[in-house]
């Protein structure tokens, strides 16, 4: 049974329903895609990959750490997803920790879309399991202001247009998935976050499981906020409807994902 918000009763489980079947795999990491669903074979980050940017390079975890399919969707919406420069992505991670730090993505910013001439926002949307999306204003010695936004199964959250992050999982014991919207000429930069070792905050996982945030000292490190996920009233998205079932009533909601500028006005002062 299924109600209006994505929320699905499964043997008297509650779970996450993205209106969207792409269903994570655990043995080996990936996804399978249901009828009438495209998307690419997955994407596995071995822990080598994203060494450069732990708070201990030498520690070990899963490997692979994650899998990423970048750019799936139900076949009819794929005109509409070319032609608005939009595409979706679903990740899964691995349970686990990595050293003393919880399973995670390594940072980075947005590179420049060329059409649109912004370092693209990008709206998240966890499937399963908890997670805590990391962010700051600038990869550089001043971050700017920082934030841990903590979320769960059909919460989202917005990363603004150039702001560096990472994505956590908040819980080492099952894996941890989102989907996304991003801009299709999507690309990552991660020389500045791998030049001062990581981000501004390194997320340390305690015996308990609890996350406590460590500061890097290769920043200037202003004070951490952390908070739950919220509402965007001011970008037009609608309170418990899975982010890809916007997209199916009204493209035009999520087109500020690849046209930032459509909503400048709100990313001064952003708060997420």
């Amino acid at each position: 049974m299924r109600d209006d918000q994505g929320l699905r009763e499964d043997a008297g489980v509650t779970a996450f329903d993205p209106g969207l079947d792409v269903r994570p795999l655990r043995e080996p990491l990936g996804f399978a895609y249901g009828p009438g669903v495209f998307g690419p074979a997955p994407e596995r980050r071995s822990l080598d990959a994203i060494r450069p940017s732990l708070r201990d390079p030498g520690c070990t975890g899963p490997d692979p750490v994650y899998a990423i399919v970048m750019d799936v969707g139900r076949e009819e919406h794929r005109p509409a997803l070319l032609g608005r420069h939009l595409l979706f992505g679903v990740v899964t991670y691995a349970a686990g920790r990595l050293g003393d730090e919880p399973v995670r993505s390594q940072g980075h910013v947005h590179r420049v879309a060329p059409h649109s001439g912004w370092a693209p926002p990008e709206l998240y949307e966890i499937w399963a399991g908890r997670a805590v999306v990391y962010m700051q204003e600038r990869a550089a010695d001043d971050p700017g202001r920082c934030f841990a936004i903590e979320a769960g199964p059909g919460e989202v959250v917005v990363v603004p247009p150039g702001w560096a992050h990472a994505t956590v999982s908040a819980d080492a014991r099952e894996p941890m998935t989102f989907g996304a919207w991003c801009d299709r000429e999507y690309g990552f930069e991660y020389a500045e976050v791998r030049a001062r070792g990581g981000l501004a905050w390194f997320p340390l996982l305690s015996a308990e499981g609890r996350i406590a945030w460590q500061d890097n000292p290769r920043y200037r490190a202003p004070a951490l906020v952390e908070r739950r996920a919220r509402a965007y009233p001011e970008l037009g998205l609608v309170a418990g409807e899975p982010i890809y079932r916007t997209f199916v009533r009204d493209p035009e909601a999520v087109q500020w994902v690849s046209d930032p500028a459509r909503v400048a006005h709100v990313w001064p002062g952003f708060e997420p």
